[in-house]
């Protein structure tokens, strides 16, 4: 087992605790990698496994906030938990961002790539699918393609659909659509290309971001699920993520 944690005090005091009493492997040498923080230290680890090249299993225990990807706290049995985890397979969207001056950025995306508008206006945005016109013109705040592991993340929160992770799909949701109002997204096989071209970009600029990572002044956006990069979480078997995933559809 290897070991990681993020820079709050919290996280860092359990990451004391838990080496005092277990012995540890170099994170490079590790089979298995144990993760405390939240949420957002979750990804941090699986982007920078994804950068690498290198992806191993990772048990997160949760030492911040929601900790929706994460495990619950505990001291004791941490190998025996670890043996007898869950294993949840999740694939990332890959996004390749055109900017303004001709640059491609590519980045990996768990959760969401979004779509935003940087100024007063609204962004105006061309969605096709596949390669055909879906949409000729979203007027809105901005748009996301969520994974079903992002789909109770910022989707959710824009009311998009709750994807269950064996449903092989993508949530495409607008975020305070303008004009068509009443469009409120669509779901689509997650072997689907959806390209984002932006209308009037140099007047109502529009940033793409990959989960933590922003590209400013992009004029073209295609996004996928990259298969041939995939991860896996570990998860006690009664706080799994598909089943937590399926009970947010429940939540009041």
């Amino acid at each position: 087992m290897g070991l990681l944690s993020s820079h709050t005090e919290v996280a860092k005091a359990a990451e004391a605790m838990l080496r005092r009493r277990y012995a540890w492997a170099d994170t490079d040498d590790a089979d298995v990698l144990v993760a405390l923080g939240g949420d957002g230290f979750m990804l941090q680890t699986l982007h920078a496994m994804l950068d690498a090249g290198t992806p191993k299993p990772v048990f997160g225990m949760n030492r911040g906030t929601v900790g929706f990807l994460m495990n619950e706290w505990r001291l004791d049995r941490l190998s025996e938990r670890i043996a007898g985890a869950k294993a949840i397979r999740v694939a990332p969207l890959q996004m390749t961002a055109t900017t303004d001056t001709g640059e491609v950025r590519r980045h990996a995306a768990i959760n969401e790539v979004s779509l935003l508008r940087e100024t007063r206006q609204t962004a105006k945005i061309e969605i096709l699918v596949n390669g055909r016109v879906a949409l000729p013109e979203l007027a809105c705040d901005g748009v996301l393609v969520a994974t079903p592991a992002g789909s109770t993340a910022y989707n959710l929160s824009a009311r998009g659909p709750i994807l269950p992770l064996a449903a092989k799909m993508l949530a495409l949701t607008p975020i305070s659509p303008f004009r068509p109002r009443r469009w409120s997204g669509a779901i689509l096989p997650d072997d689907t290309a959806v390209c984002f071209r932006i209308l009037e970009a140099e007047n109502r600029p529009v940033s793409a971001v990959a989960d933590q990572v922003e590209v400013r002044d992009v004029v073209n956006v295609e996004v996928s699920l990259d298969r041939e990069r995939s991860l896996t979480l570990l998860f006690d078997p009664e706080h799994a993520l598909d089943e937590r995933i399926a009970m947010e559809q429940f939540a009041t």
